[in-house]
């Protein structure tokens, strides 16, 4: 009686995203990156609330829950975060480790700007921090997404929505930040100018850094591929 081939272990799926990296020293290296980058993005979001001249759509949402229940704007954050990591459900969308980092890291680094950074009292030092706020976020977004580690909750609930209905980018956008704007203002989140001036302004400024960042990116990457080349050939 003849033996039936042994059948294949079944392949498990990955629930994170592989990381694409060049050796121990590369991934290290980008891990600190993202962790620079989602420190002074909480930092930023800091500044931007205490500059109190109004904040981002997605801010406005996790202060109205602060206010409402027994937790702190960046407690809030991280709860808006899990929620959004819950929606990528549906969509079959993959976290990456930076996916995760970002929901986590986010919010107890803006607690900890608010609790050091004091509240200007005249409007040009706030029109300052609310100006400072936003080009330092931008900043921040190019450090933390040129790793390649992951999207943030929100940019991977868009991505997802984008592919799956296959409307404009801007549209999708704008439907959701629509969305999550209009619910934290009836829960009594700050709107204000710099609401606007935050909607119109961080768009440029991403597209200044960002660009800045992936080429240093490419270059450290061109340039661990040309040593690995290098010692395989010295061998």
């Amino acid at each position: 009686m003849s033996e039936r081939p042994a059948r294949p272990a079944p392949r498990i799926r990955s629930l994170l995203l592989p990381i694409d990296s060049l050796g121990p020293r590369d991934t290290a290296w980008r891990v600190a990156q993202l962790l620079l980058g989602l420190f002074l993005y909480g930092i930023s979001l800091a500044l931007l609330i205490r500059a109190a001249l109004g904040v981002g759509p997605w801010d406005v949402f996790s202060l109205g829950i602060a206010n409402h229940l027994p937790m702190s704007y960046g407690t809030a954050t991280v709860v808006v975060s899990g929620i959004v990591l819950l929606l990528w459900i549906p969509l079959r969308q993959r976290p990456g480790i930076g996916t995760l980092l970002n929901g986590l890291l986010v919010g107890p680094a803006a607690d900890l700007g608010l609790l050091l950074i004091p509240a200007p009292t005249e409007l040009w030092a706030q029109a300052l921090m609310l100006a400072g706020s936003i080009a330092l976020l931008a900043l921040a977004t190019g450090i933390y997404i040129a790793p390649q580690l992951g999207p943030g909750p929100r940019d991977g609930l868009m991505t997802g929505l984008v592919r799956i209905t296959g409307w404009p980018i801007w549209i999708v956008r704008t439907l959701i930040e629509g969305t999550a704007l209009l619910i934290g203002w009836l829960l009594g989140g700050p709107v204000g100018v710099g609401t606007v001036i935050f909607a119109f302004g961080v768009g440029p400024l991403i597209g200044l850094f960002l660009p800045f960042f992936e080429r240093r990116r490419a270059a450290r990457a061109s340039e661990l591929r040309a040593r690995r080349l290098a010692a395989s050939a010295g061998r």
